[in-house]
Parts: structure tokens; C-alpha cells; sequence
């Protein structure tokens, strides 16, 4: 006689089985990126000078920024990390909603602003505690090209992210 009814131990196992999908599902790849993965083959990286500080008589930052010479769009539509540092756009206190992750520290705060093409504007629906701007992150999340100028920089990358994390997690 064939049993019609599972008995508990397959009942738990299958349970078990079934509480394990959300954080499958969840568990997303990601493409881990670098600053010079945005710049058009044969572009150098931007690299701030020390005698290069901001001239605050001047009119804006965006004066002092340097002209972008292009963008990638190769990762359009993908999820990817990407390292940087924070520069507060939109913030209640100590967390911040929208921001733009720098390749270097004092990019758009103590020296002029890199190149748009090595800007992205990131925005996150959950507010991350940011240990200031001196702390670096990895920013997780859906990639691509968007302009965007901000009273800092123009910006040629967007990034929706998902997780953001202090560097090294």
C-alpha cells in the first residue's frame, strides 16, 4: 500500500528545500568593475595633482572640471560593483540617498571634479550610514550611461544600487 501522505522527516526536508529559493533567487552576480572599465580604449584615467586644489575664486566646480572625451556603454543594464568614495548629494544626517561615488578621495571636495566620464550618480532607496567621506565603498547595483549635471559636476554614469557596503566587505 502506497502511502498517500508524506511522512514528516520528507515534509521538513522539502520545507527546508523551499525556505533556501528567496536567498537563491536573491543571490545576484555582479560584474566587479574599475575606475578605468568607464574610460573608451585608449583614454588615460584622470589622476588628481597635489598643486591641482580647487580655486574657490572661481565661478563653480564645474569650471574646473576637465572635458570627458566619451563613456562605455558595455555594461548598460548589468548589475555591477565598483569601488569609490562618497560625495553627498541628498542626505538626512549621517545617511545618504543619493551621492557620487569617486574614484579617489577629495574628487569634488578639496580638487577639482574628474572628467564626467569617471563620475557616477548613485542613488539608493534605503539610506546608508555613511562613515564619512574618507571611508570607501563598494557600490552594488544596476549600471549604465546617464548625463547628469549637478552643481559639483557633470556626470556620465548612473548606478541604482542595491547594496553598499564599506570596502574590503
Amino acid at each position: 500500500m502506497v502511502n498517500k501522505y508524506p511522512n514528516r522527516r520528507s515534509f521538513l526536508a522539502t520545507f527546508g528545500t523551499f525556505s533556501l529559493l528567496p536567498a537563491i533567487a536573491q543571490a545576484e552576480e555582479f560584474i566587479d568593475l574599475e575606475w578605468t572599465d568607464l574610460l573608451p580604449a585608449g583614454q588615460a584615467a584622470h589622476s588628481p595633482q597635489a598643486n591641482n586644489i580647487i580655486q574657490h575664486n572661481q565661478d563653480s566646480l564645474l569650471a574646473q572640471q576637465p572635458k570627458s572625451k566619451g563613456v562605455r556603454t558595455d555594461w548598460n543594464g548589468q548589475v555591477v560593483r565598483l569601488p569609490g568614495f562618497i560625495v553627498p548629494i541628498e542626505y538626512s544626517g549621517d545617511s545618504v540617498t543619493a551621492f557620487i561615488l569617486v574614484p579617489f578621495l577629495g574628487a569634488c571636495v578639496h580638487v577639482p571634479p574628474p572628467p564626467a566620464n569617471q563620475l557616477v550618480f548613485v542613488t539608493t532607496p534605503k539610506p546608508y550610514k555613511s562613515a564619512g567621506l574618507h571611508a570607501p565603498v563598494n557600490v552594488i547595483g544596476m549600471f549604465g550611461t546617464a548625463s547628469q549635471s549637478t552643481q559639483l559636476a557633470d556626470i556620465s554614469y548612473a548606478l541604482s544600487a542595491d547594496t553598499i557596503e564599506p570596502y574590503g566587505t
